[in-house]
Protein backbone atom coordinates (compact mmCIF):
# COMPACT_ATOMS: atom_id res chain seq x y z
CA UNK A 1 0.00 0.00 0.00
CA UNK A 2 1.13 3.35 -0.93
CA UNK A 3 2.17 5.86 1.89
CA UNK A 4 0.68 9.16 1.78
CA UNK A 5 4.11 10.90 3.21
CA UNK A 6 5.50 9.63 0.26
CA UNK A 7 3.82 12.24 -2.38
CA UNK A 8 4.45 14.72 0.55
CA UNK A 9 8.35 14.44 0.32
CA UNK A 10 7.45 14.27 -3.72
CA UNK A 11 5.95 17.51 -3.86
CA UNK A 12 8.54 18.79 -1.69
CA UNK A 13 11.58 17.80 -3.70
CA UNK A 14 9.70 18.78 -6.83
CA UNK A 15 9.11 21.58 -5.40
CA UNK A 16 12.43 22.84 -4.00
CA UNK A 17 14.67 21.22 -6.47
CA UNK A 18 16.75 19.48 -3.30
CA UNK A 19 16.77 17.06 -1.12
CA UNK A 20 18.39 19.22 1.29
CA UNK A 21 15.75 21.67 0.62
CA UNK A 22 13.19 19.43 0.56
CA UNK A 23 14.48 17.51 4.31
CA UNK A 24 14.32 21.21 6.08
CA UNK A 25 10.76 21.86 4.34
CA UNK A 26 9.81 18.45 6.05
CA UNK A 27 11.29 18.78 9.11
CA UNK A 28 13.31 15.27 8.80
CA UNK A 29 16.51 13.89 7.69
CA UNK A 30 18.15 13.95 4.12
CA UNK A 31 18.24 10.25 4.21
CA UNK A 32 14.43 9.65 5.57
CA UNK A 33 14.14 12.26 2.28
CA UNK A 34 15.68 9.66 -0.40
CA UNK A 35 13.55 6.20 1.17
CA UNK A 36 10.35 8.20 0.94
CA UNK A 37 11.62 9.05 -2.91
CA UNK A 38 13.41 5.53 -3.82
CA UNK A 39 10.02 3.71 -2.24
CA UNK A 40 7.55 5.68 -4.47
CA UNK A 41 9.83 5.23 -7.79
CA UNK A 42 9.51 1.52 -6.69
CA UNK A 43 6.04 1.51 -6.07
CA UNK A 44 5.58 3.40 -9.57
CA UNK A 45 7.96 1.39 -11.57
CA UNK A 46 9.80 4.91 -12.98
CA UNK A 47 12.34 7.54 -12.13
CA UNK A 48 10.70 10.40 -11.09
CA UNK A 49 13.57 12.50 -11.10
CA UNK A 50 17.09 13.08 -12.75
CA UNK A 51 19.85 13.55 -10.20
CA UNK A 52 22.31 16.62 -11.88
CA UNK A 53 24.88 17.41 -9.63
CA UNK A 54 22.53 18.34 -6.55
CA UNK A 55 19.58 19.14 -8.41
CA UNK A 56 17.06 17.06 -8.77
CA UNK A 57 15.36 17.61 -12.58
CA UNK A 58 11.80 15.83 -13.10
CA UNK A 59 11.27 13.03 -15.51
CA UNK A 60 8.34 13.36 -17.71
CA UNK A 61 7.10 10.80 -15.94
CA UNK A 62 7.53 12.75 -12.69
CA UNK A 63 5.71 16.12 -14.13
CA UNK A 64 2.99 13.79 -15.35
CA UNK A 65 2.51 12.07 -11.63
CA UNK A 66 2.89 15.92 -10.02
CA UNK A 67 0.04 17.40 -12.23
CA UNK A 68 -2.01 14.82 -11.57
CA UNK A 69 -2.07 14.82 -7.86
CA UNK A 70 -0.92 17.63 -6.53
CA UNK A 71 -4.95 19.18 -6.68
CA UNK A 72 -5.96 16.05 -4.15
CA UNK A 73 -2.44 16.75 -2.07
CA UNK A 74 -3.30 20.43 -1.60
CA UNK A 75 -7.12 19.70 -0.96
CA UNK A 76 -5.85 17.33 1.93
CA UNK A 77 -3.17 19.57 3.26
CA UNK A 78 -5.88 22.19 3.15
CA UNK A 79 -8.48 19.92 5.07
CA UNK A 80 -5.39 19.14 7.59
CA UNK A 81 -5.13 22.89 8.28
CA UNK A 82 -8.62 23.77 8.60
CA UNK A 83 -8.88 20.44 11.00
CA UNK A 84 -6.17 22.24 12.84
CA UNK A 85 -7.69 25.74 13.46
CA UNK A 86 -10.95 24.50 14.83
CA UNK A 87 -9.49 22.66 17.40
CA UNK A 88 -8.47 25.02 20.72
CA UNK A 89 -5.09 23.10 20.91
CA UNK A 90 -2.92 21.43 18.46
CA UNK A 91 -1.41 18.74 20.57
CA UNK A 92 2.49 17.82 19.47
CA UNK A 93 3.55 13.82 19.18
CA UNK A 94 6.76 12.95 20.43
CA UNK A 95 8.29 9.72 19.65
CA UNK A 96 11.45 8.78 21.95
CA UNK A 97 13.48 5.80 21.78
CA UNK A 98 15.39 4.27 25.25
CA UNK A 99 15.62 0.57 26.66
CA UNK A 100 12.98 -0.73 28.73
CA UNK A 101 14.43 -0.50 32.17
CA UNK A 102 15.72 2.88 31.66
CA UNK A 103 11.76 3.89 30.90
CA UNK A 104 10.36 2.23 33.76
CA UNK A 105 12.99 4.00 36.55
CA UNK A 106 12.89 7.36 34.98
CA UNK A 107 10.17 8.77 32.64
CA UNK A 108 7.14 6.05 33.41
CA UNK A 109 5.77 8.01 36.26
CA UNK A 110 6.23 11.42 34.70
CA UNK A 111 4.07 10.56 31.47
CA UNK A 112 0.53 11.88 32.79
CA UNK A 113 1.95 15.88 33.33
CA UNK A 114 3.15 15.78 29.94
CA UNK A 115 1.51 18.54 28.16
CA UNK A 116 1.88 16.59 24.76
CA UNK A 117 1.45 13.22 23.25
CA UNK A 118 4.05 10.52 23.71
CA UNK A 119 4.90 7.72 21.83
CA UNK A 120 7.76 5.40 23.87
CA UNK A 121 9.99 2.59 21.44
CA UNK A 122 12.30 -0.06 22.74
CA UNK A 123 14.83 -1.81 20.55
CA UNK A 124 18.45 -1.81 19.59
CA UNK A 125 20.06 1.48 19.93
CA UNK A 126 21.67 1.41 15.56
CA UNK A 127 17.67 1.04 14.90
CA UNK A 128 16.99 3.52 16.84
CA UNK A 129 19.06 6.32 15.77
CA UNK A 130 18.26 4.73 12.24
CA UNK A 131 15.00 5.50 13.25
CA UNK A 132 15.66 9.53 14.07
CA UNK A 133 17.33 9.84 10.61
CA UNK A 134 14.57 9.25 9.24
CA UNK A 135 11.93 11.07 11.44
CA UNK A 136 10.57 8.26 12.68
CA UNK A 137 11.75 8.85 16.42
CA UNK A 138 12.27 12.71 18.17
CA UNK A 139 14.76 11.87 21.47
CA UNK A 140 16.51 8.55 21.88
CA UNK A 141 18.59 8.16 25.35
CA UNK A 142 21.09 5.89 24.40
CA UNK A 143 24.97 4.73 25.75
CA UNK A 144 26.53 4.60 22.07
CA UNK A 145 27.01 7.00 20.02
CA UNK A 146 26.37 6.11 15.95
CA UNK A 147 27.41 9.33 13.81
CA UNK A 148 25.58 10.78 11.61
CA UNK A 149 26.02 13.85 10.00
CA UNK A 150 21.84 14.90 11.10
CA UNK A 151 21.95 13.71 14.73
CA UNK A 152 23.70 15.32 17.58
CA UNK A 153 24.18 14.17 20.69
CA UNK A 154 24.67 15.46 24.06
CA UNK A 155 26.26 13.61 27.38
CA UNK A 156 24.15 13.92 30.27
CA UNK A 157 25.10 11.37 32.46
CA UNK A 158 26.75 8.02 33.27
CA UNK A 159 26.41 4.44 34.20
CA UNK A 160 28.48 1.87 35.72
CA UNK A 161 27.94 -1.88 35.14
CA UNK A 162 28.50 -3.88 38.24
CA UNK A 163 28.41 -6.97 39.63
CA UNK A 164 25.65 -7.40 42.67
CA UNK A 165 23.73 -10.05 44.23
CA UNK A 166 20.94 -10.83 46.07
CA UNK A 167 20.56 -10.24 50.14
CA UNK A 168 21.92 -13.72 51.08
CA UNK A 169 25.05 -14.09 49.10
CA UNK A 170 27.68 -13.75 51.29
CA UNK A 171 29.76 -11.16 50.43
CA UNK A 172 32.74 -11.19 52.91
CA UNK A 173 33.66 -14.57 51.14
CA UNK A 174 33.70 -13.18 47.78
CA UNK A 175 36.08 -10.15 49.44
CA UNK A 176 38.12 -12.43 51.03
CA UNK A 177 39.03 -14.59 47.45
CA UNK A 178 39.38 -10.93 45.87
CA UNK A 179 41.81 -9.37 48.26
CA UNK A 180 44.01 -12.33 49.28
CA UNK A 181 43.45 -15.22 46.35
CA UNK A 182 44.31 -15.30 42.67
CA UNK A 183 41.94 -14.28 40.03
CA UNK A 184 41.17 -17.77 38.95
CA UNK A 185 39.97 -18.36 42.30
CA UNK A 186 38.29 -15.14 41.97
CA UNK A 187 36.40 -16.26 38.68
CA UNK A 188 36.35 -19.94 39.49
CA UNK A 189 33.84 -18.71 42.88
CA UNK A 190 31.48 -16.57 41.04
CA UNK A 191 31.09 -19.07 38.56
CA UNK A 192 29.66 -21.66 41.11
CA UNK A 193 26.68 -18.92 42.22
CA UNK A 194 23.29 -18.92 40.22
CA UNK A 195 23.41 -16.37 37.65
CA UNK A 196 20.08 -14.33 36.61
CA UNK A 197 20.39 -12.76 32.62
CA UNK A 198 17.96 -11.44 30.35
CA UNK A 199 16.18 -12.75 27.31
CA UNK A 200 18.64 -12.80 24.37
CA UNK A 201 21.06 -9.86 26.19
CA UNK A 202 24.40 -10.61 27.35
CA UNK A 203 26.20 -7.33 25.97
CA UNK A 204 26.66 -6.18 29.95
CA UNK A 205 27.68 -9.79 31.47
CA UNK A 206 30.26 -10.52 28.03
CA UNK A 207 32.14 -6.88 28.48
CA UNK A 208 32.36 -6.68 32.71
CA UNK A 209 34.21 -10.61 32.41
CA UNK A 210 35.85 -9.56 29.50
CA UNK A 211 37.22 -6.31 31.07
CA UNK A 212 37.95 -7.98 34.43
CA UNK A 213 39.37 -11.76 33.53
CA UNK A 214 40.65 -11.15 29.89
CA UNK A 215 38.01 -13.44 28.27
CA UNK A 216 34.25 -13.64 27.42
CA UNK A 217 32.46 -16.16 29.80
CA UNK A 218 31.99 -19.69 29.24
CA UNK A 219 28.68 -19.87 30.97
CA UNK A 220 25.08 -18.96 30.50
CA UNK A 221 22.66 -17.83 33.29
CA UNK A 222 20.80 -19.96 35.26
CA UNK A 223 17.70 -17.64 35.39
CA UNK A 224 16.78 -15.64 32.27
CA UNK A 225 13.98 -13.34 32.97
CA UNK A 226 12.44 -10.37 30.38
CA UNK A 227 14.47 -7.38 31.76
CA UNK A 228 16.80 -6.06 34.11
CA UNK A 229 14.17 -4.79 36.54
CA UNK A 230 12.98 -8.09 36.55
CA UNK A 231 16.06 -9.45 37.72
CA UNK A 232 16.79 -6.85 40.36
CA UNK A 233 13.07 -7.94 41.80
CA UNK A 234 14.69 -11.63 41.68
CA UNK A 235 18.21 -10.80 43.66
CA UNK A 236 15.95 -8.82 46.41
CA UNK A 237 14.08 -12.03 47.75
CA UNK A 238 16.86 -14.35 47.53
CA UNK A 239 20.21 -15.45 46.48
CA UNK A 240 22.30 -14.99 42.97
CA UNK A 241 24.40 -12.37 41.03
CA UNK A 242 24.20 -10.62 37.88
CA UNK A 243 25.54 -7.69 36.40
CA UNK A 244 23.64 -4.37 35.59
CA UNK A 245 23.82 -0.83 35.25
CA UNK A 246 24.37 0.61 38.70
CA UNK A 247 21.17 3.49 38.01
CA UNK A 248 18.83 0.30 37.63
CA UNK A 249 19.30 -0.60 41.43
CA UNK A 250 20.38 2.02 43.46
CA UNK A 251 16.97 2.29 45.51
CA UNK A 252 17.87 -1.62 46.53
CA UNK A 253 21.43 -1.14 47.16
CA UNK A 254 20.36 1.82 49.50
CA UNK A 255 17.68 -0.22 51.37
CA UNK A 256 19.96 -3.12 51.71
CA UNK A 257 17.15 -5.49 49.73
CA UNK A 258 20.54 -5.84 46.83
CA UNK A 259 23.67 -6.36 47.81
CA UNK A 260 26.39 -4.46 45.81
CA UNK A 261 29.60 -7.14 45.16
CA UNK A 262 31.87 -5.72 43.20
CA UNK A 263 32.78 -2.70 40.75
CA UNK A 264 35.35 -4.51 39.08
CA UNK A 265 39.14 -4.21 38.93
CA UNK A 266 38.46 -1.33 36.64
CA UNK A 267 35.15 0.31 36.71
CA UNK A 268 33.05 -0.65 33.49
CA UNK A 269 31.32 2.94 32.71
CA UNK A 270 28.98 3.76 29.87
CA UNK A 271 28.12 7.84 29.34
CA UNK A 272 24.46 8.89 28.48
CA UNK A 273 23.49 10.76 25.33
CA UNK A 274 20.29 12.13 24.44
CA UNK A 275 20.52 11.94 20.60
CA UNK A 276 18.49 14.33 18.57
CA UNK A 277 18.03 15.44 14.97
CA UNK A 278 19.96 19.25 14.36
CA UNK A 279 16.33 20.23 12.80
CA UNK A 280 13.37 19.73 14.62
CA UNK A 281 10.59 21.62 15.08
CA UNK A 282 9.89 19.88 18.75
CA UNK A 283 12.97 21.10 20.55
CA UNK A 284 10.65 22.66 23.12
CA UNK A 285 9.11 19.27 24.06
CA UNK A 286 12.56 17.67 24.14
CA UNK A 287 13.99 20.09 26.47
CA UNK A 288 11.22 19.21 28.91
CA UNK A 289 11.47 15.35 28.74
CA UNK A 290 15.62 16.33 28.92
CA UNK A 291 15.14 18.40 31.83
CA UNK A 292 13.25 15.36 33.89
CA UNK A 293 16.09 13.02 32.99
CA UNK A 294 18.80 15.83 34.64
CA UNK A 295 16.75 15.84 37.33
CA UNK A 296 16.61 12.79 38.32
CA UNK A 297 20.59 12.97 38.39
Amino acid sequence: MINLEWYRTFKAIYKTGTLTHAAEVLFISQPGVSLHLSSLENYVGYKLFDRTGRKMIPTEKGKVLYNFIIDALTKLEEAEKNFQRSTEKNTPTISVGMCFETFQITLEQYISALPFNVIIQFGEYPEMVENLEKGILDLIITPQMVIKNTIEYQAFSSETIVLVGGNEIDNEEFKEIEQNQSIENLELWLKQQKWYGTTGDMEHLRRFWQLNFNKYPDFRPNYIVPNINSIVRCLSSGKGLAVVPDFLCRKEIENGSVKLIWEGKTPLKNILYFATRKKTIYEEEINLIKKIFMELE
